[in-house]
């Protein structure tokens, strides 16, 4: 359950990145922090790991595809996180065509997603402590929507109910 909610100020929180460059032959990382969201609309989408099917061909791709529409309703920034390594997530974003249209970031250890209790125990299947499947709106640091998935699937976490509620 979580225990941020709509009207509470997002917590400091850090986020392993490598940024996208055309040859990435010597990838060097970065800590992008949540203060750098101060003064920008934020559409952060977590999902519980790059490459596994829903993640990868039906969450992802909607704000891809629907990119344009995120920009013309003023998102400063989207970002994806997952709790895998910022090199898989490097990887992913490659293989997505990503091109930093959409920040690939690694919530390490699933820390921020479970200082705002939206982690998941997937030890039964093997996956360990991970992101959760959710989407928030920050305007400001200030969280706008929570679309946290309460079952398997992609609803309120999807780019159609994102865009809805900006």
């Amino acid at each position: 359950m979580a225990t941020i909610a709509v009207g509470n100020k997002i917590p400091d929180g850090k986020f392993e990145y490598i940024p996208y460059t055309p040859e990435q032959e010597d990838p060097v990382g970065v800590v992008l922090s949540t203060d750098q969201f101060a003064g920008k609309k934020v559409v952060l989408v977590s999902v519980p790991g790059a490459f596994t099917p829903t993640c990868h061909k039906e969450h992802l791709p909607q704000f891809l595809a629907k990119y344009d529409e995120f920009k013309a309703k003023g998102v400063d920034i989207i970002a994806v996180i997952a709790a895998n390594d910022a090199f898989v997530m490097n990887g992913w974003a490659r293989v997505e065509q990503l091109k930093d249209k959409i920040l690939a970031l690694s919530d390490t250890n699933a820390q921020f997603s479970s200082s705002i209790g939206l982690s998941v125990d997937l030890s039964h299947a093997r996956l360990g402590l991970r992101t959760a499947r959710y989407a928030l709106v920050l305007d400001d640091l200030d969280v706008k929507y929570i679309g946290a998935e309460q079952s398997p699937g992609v609803t309120v976490s999807g780019a159609d109910a994102v865009l809805a509620a900006l």
